[in-house]
């Protein structure tokens, strides 16, 4: 198992970890097998999908922002990050990705990124490579 942080730097945003998780990859020595990518927090997630247009990640932060608005919802009088709770369920906290020939078998366009609803923070990222 690798652990690494996270530093995020705005309220809503995606950041590329695809090296870093390629890194424990190659670290783990396993040829063939499955990477799993997973982030302990009730306000963040894992997603994959394309980082080569930088509009895709905002067009995903906004599609979210539109499913989910802040403000609207009943855990918003305890601490007022409901919609991130919301958005965290619905990306989800982890991604299984097979690992082929030592790499991430990812496609072309596609990159891991941690999905922040709630920052700036620091997240932990779990990878378990098997």
């Amino acid at each position: 198992m690798t652990e690494f942080t996270v530093r995020t730097r705005r309220t809503r945003e995606l950041v590329d970890i695809t090296d870093r998780v390629q890194e424990a990859v190659r670290a783990s020595g396993v040829r063939e097998g499955i990477c799993c990518v997973y982030v302990p927090h009730a306000t963040a997630g894992v997603v994959v999908n394309e980082n080569d247009d930088p509009q895709v990640c905002e067009d995903l932060l906004d599609a979210l922002a539109k499913l989910f608005p802040d403000g609207v919802w009943r855990h918003d009088r305890v601490d007022n990050n409901a919609s991130a709770h919301l958005k965290a369920a619905v990306t989800g906290p982890g991604q299984v990705i097979p690992v082929a020939d030592g790499r991430l078998a990812l496609g072309r366009w596609q990159a891991v990124m941690l999905a922040e609803f709630d920052g700036p923070r620091d997240r932990r990222v779990i990878v378990v490579v098997r």
